[in-house]
């Protein structure tokens, strides 16, 4: 006999109402550029990055940089095309098909799941000078935090982030400024990357380029606030680039610095540098706003994911209660008040997994979200997709052919272990599409909504 089909789950979240757009290009930029968080980038994650390429550590940010122009490209063209609070998932579902845009939300979900964490945590050496935390109970906290900052409306969330991203520039300027004042060697090591007495092979600063484009790749926020944005098809474009722009000078330029300032990176400590460079005062003000920096980068990415769950549980991810809840938007402030704090507080818990155990699948999941993205993109073109209000990037197909294979590469060049869990997170998540979502047209159906 034959397999009856499961019936049609059309069930929709009983909340009607809508993410309210309150924001035009310079708050959606201020967002952005906080969720780079150029400081807490250069604090948290560049000091490691300094300890496996030395030198050729501004190479490879350099690197990241440029192939971020390209992805950048693929981010417009898709984002105005799609602009939905579900970013990268939205956008891929559309130009693709629902089981390629399943797998693009559960490495974004990856993603936003673990980022948060490893930040957070990075904030106990920075208010170590004033109070010793364990860094677990320290990340949790911010994170605490930030998910009840999560809970106000996103204009009030773009003025408390820009005060926040204030502090942190006026920290990175001063770190370069002192760095530059103190260079001992020629800029000619910048491109010949060493550490210590060491060579580095350019095969070395590839296989570094997943963690640089993980130090950058906070631009693509900009797609995820797409339904917060007033005349998205116009912003979201604006913000990608101002924000890759700003974000490319603000973290290149310190790292330059503190490459020519700094002879042996093997053991970077940022703070000591600047306390022996200017003084105790100077170094616990610094070390105040780098841990200013964190917070404000942790509220961003609280917000931003809280964005993405909602838009999954509108796009019907889950079974139904599930959906109800998480699609839910508070009346007063005009956020997904439940996505919210199921993502903050999942991403407090996490604090306490070993940060090892966190940091070494991010930048894999990075590199193969960018790379389903610049896939995608050859097919926004059809002619289903030829909208006239719609960003387009110059030489299409070639940049996102040329990212394709350039993302590949950097792909294949990381740890074994690291491509395993990804490929394994992969795997449990088409299971769940043939066993659950496949078998059920009612679920998981993008939807984009109307400006």
């Amino acid at each position: 006999m034959p397999r009856t089909p499961a019936p049609p789950d059309t069930a929709a979240p009983a909340a009607s109402r809508s993410l309210t757009r309150s924001i035009g290009v310079g708050g959606g930029t201020l967002l952005t550029l906080s969720c780079v968080t150029p400081a807490s980038s250069l604090f948290v994650l560049v000091p490691p990055l300094f300890a496996e390429l030395g030198t050729g550590t501004a190479l490879a940010i350099a690197l990241a940089v440029l192939l971020c122009v390209g992805i950048a490209f693929c981010y417009c063209e898709l984002g105005t095309l799609v602009p939905s609070a579900g970013g990268e998932y939205a956008m891929v579902t559309t130009v693709a098909n629902r089981f390629a845009g399943w797998l693009t939300f559960m490495l974004s979900f990856v993603v936003i799941l673990v980022v948060p964490p490893i930040i957070a945590i990075g904030v106990a050496d920075y208010v170590a000078a004033i109070a010793d935390v364990d860094p677990s109970v320290a990340g949790a906290a911010v994170m605490l935090a930030a998910t009840v900052m999560g809970l106000l409306n996103l204009r009030s969330n773009a003025w408390i982030t820009g005060i926040f991203l204030v502090v942190e520039l006026v920290a990175v300027f001063v770190v370069s400024l002192l760095a530059f004042g103190h260079a001992t060697q020629s800029p000619a090591v910048l491109l010949k990357p060493a550490l210590g007495t060491n060579a580095i092979g350019l095969i070395a600063v590839v296989a570094g380029l997943a963690v640089a484009l993980f130090v950058v790749q906070g631009f693509s926020t900009a797609v995820y606030l797409a339904e917060e944005m007033r005349e998205p098809r116009r912003t979201v474009a604006r913000t990608v680039f101002w924000t890759l722009g700003i974000s490319a000078v603000v973290i290149l330029v310190p790292v330059v610095a503190i490459t020519l300032a700094v002879p042996d990176t093997a053991a970077l400590d940022l703070t000591a540098l600047v306390t022996a460079w200017s003084g105790p005062g100077a170094g616990m003000a610094i070390s105040l706003a780098i841990a200013a920096a964190i917070v404000n980068a942790v509220i961003v990415m609280v917000v931003q994911n809280s964005r993405v769950l909602y838009a999954a549980a509108r796009d019907q991810a889950w079974p139904a209660p599930v959906n109800r809840a998480m699609s839910v938007v508070g009346a007063r402030f005009g956020s997904p008040w439940v996505a919210t704090l199921v993502t903050g507080l999942s991403e407090a818990v996490l604090c306490f997994v070993p940060v090892d155990t966190l940091s070494g699948v991010t930048g894999v999941a990075v590199v193969a979200l960018y790379l389903g993205v610049a896939a995608a993109t050859l097919r926004a073109r059809r002619a289903a997709h030829r909208h006239p209000q719609v960003w387009r990037m110059p030489a299409w197909p070639l940049v996102p052919g040329l990212a394709v294979a350039a993302l590949a590469y950097v792909l294949v060049e990381q740890k074994a272990v690291d491509l395993a869990i990804t490929a394994g997170v992969l795997i449990v998540s088409a299971l769940y599409w043939w066993g659950y979502l496949r078998r059920r047209p009612g679920r998981w159906v993008v939807t984009v909504p109307q400006e």
